[in-house]
């Protein structure tokens, strides 16, 4: 099986229609507690059958991913972007303006649908920028803003405006707003010049580890982050209000986090954010669960928040690093929105069966053992294949033109050390060199040239230019 993509006009899209459209794709996992929440509040509804419908949302972004995973370059960002926010807009709008059961259902699936496509559309296109870690970091800063004034301006407004569909109309309020920023992407594929390339995915090993290993991260994140808003209320006794500080704030110290690994970029590897990154939120999720107090609870959220987004963003730049055509970005993406999908429900599951601290314990060890698997595909294949023009420095993988960005073919170059690669097509030129000017000298010239070497002595030789029948020749003195 082989497919045929167009090279792109540009080789790097721009990173802001990227970054707006990451954020409306997120917005919905980000307010995740607020969403389930404000369901078990003001319907008629359990703890449980509310993490059901935040999991059936997330469970429709997951399957956006894996559908779009390769059709992303055959319809076209721009087309696929409009549609996943054009879905968003009414799937949400329509859950928060009824409070018939089936209809919220139905609009969280279909909102959760376009979420899926949108973030399926940013993580293609950040795969083929030229540093997709800072592109996901922006991103990633980008959602942690935006859900962090949520947080702090969603409870201002009361149960009396819309009850359960306040947080739905804020994220079809950020589709809506993100709508502008698609008329940057690109159309669908046009014909012309194309590189060919094998549909096999490069790194089909370390990709499936890493997806899989994303999958049971997320799940473990998710699972706290879904009930958080329960463990504050019912275990640490606080208010909305003071819960939504809290949550402003752990987002708030999530900015610093990303701020910080957009800074550090690639100094020191991704394994090692990735792992110990893994490690420190293990401890932090054990932390929160356990806290029985503002402070152990603030503490516990705040630091858990600080390192997620930081090692999210390593993980996204990984799988990104694995194909530069932005099929394992999806696909490991839509893996992550599985287990996000799949933590409510765990939560409160495990809530119900040992409680939250044993929740809590279950979590962090499930952390550290999939911490291993992560960290050993950033070692292995963690290297960051090169785009046109660009040096590799200092060791590293060979340089390797990408197919996402090459020109008119008439080569073809594979990765070294990598067979199952695709394979980029580049123009080979010729190296032309300019003749070397001869110097003709006038009759005068050479007359006095001959004195001269006449005069060094008898045994001088040498040599000079003569004109014979008007071409120009070398002959002895």
């Amino acid at each position: 099986m082989s497919f045929t993509s167009p090279a792109p006009s540009s080789a790097h899209p721009a990173a802001w229609p990227l970054v707006a459209l990451f954020t409306a794709g997120y917005a919905a996992p980000y307010l995740l507690p607020t969403v389930v929440g404000r369901l078990d509040a003001y319907l008629p509804l359990s703890p449980a059958e509310a993490g059901l419908i935040g999991s059936a949302l997330l469970l429709g972004s997951a399957g956006a991913g894996f559908t779009l995973a390769s059709r992303i370059p055959h319809h076209g960002p721009r087309f696929l972007a409009r549609l996943g926010l054009l879905l968003a807009v009414a799937g949400y709008g329509t859950a928060a303006s009824t409070s018939l059961l089936p209809l919220v259902v139905v609009g969280a699936v279909v909102g959760g649908f376009g979420s899926g496509t949108a973030t399926a559309v940013a993580a293609s296109g950040i795969a083929g920028t030229r540093d997709p870690h800072r592109t996901s970091a922006l991103g990633l800063l980008s959602v942690s803003a935006t859900a962090g004034a949520l947080y702090l301006t969603l409870p201002r407004f009361g149960g009396d405006l819309l009850g359960h569909g306040l947080p739905f109309a804020a994220i079809a309020l950020i589709a809506a707003a993100v709508w502008p920023a698609t008329s940057r992407l690109g159309g669908p594929a046009e014909p012309g010049p194309a590189v060919r390339a094998s549909g096999r995915l490069p790194y089909p090993r370390a990709g499936v580890v890493l997806a899989g290993g994303l999958l049971l991260w997320s799940l473990a994140q998710n699972s706290l982050w879904g009930v958080s808003g329960r463990i504050g209320s019912e275990q640490a006794g606080l208010s909305e209000v003071t819960l939504g500080m809290v949550f402003a704030a752990a987002l708030g110290a999530g900015l610093v986090g990303v701020t910080a690994a957009s800074a550090l970029g690639s100094r020191w590897g991704r394994a090692v954010p990735i792992g110990a990154g893994t490690a420190v939120i293990a401890c932090c999720v054990v932390v929160a669960t356990s806290a029985r107090d503002l402070a152990g609870f603030a503490a516990g959220e705040i630091l858990w928040n600080a390192f997620y987004p930081v090692v999210l963003s390593y993980v996204i730049g990984l799988a990104a690093a694995l194909d530069p055509r932005g099929r394992w970005a999806v696909l490991a993406g839509s893996a992550s929105s599985l287990g996000v999908a799949c933590g409510p429900v765990t939560g409160s599951l495990l809530a119900e069966a040992v409680g939250f601290p044993g929740m809590g314990l279950a979590l962090g060890a499930l952390l550290l053992a999939v911490a291993w698997p992560m960290t050993a595909v950033a070692l292995h294949a963690g290297g960051r294949p090169l785009v046109p023009g660009s040096v590799r420095r200092r060791g590293g993988a060979p340089a390797a033109v990408l197919a996402a960005s090459a020109g008119a073919p008439t080569g073809a170059v594979p990765r070294v050390g990598a067979p199952e690669l695709e394979v980029a097509e580049i123009t080979v030129r010729p190296v032309r060199r300019s003749p070397r000017p001869v110097l003709l000298l006038s009759p005068a010239a050479r007359r006095a040239r001959a004195r001269t070497e006449a005069g060094a002595g008898a045994g001088a030789r040498g040599r000079h230019v003569s004109v014979q029948g008007g071409e120009p020749s070398r002959s002895p003195h």
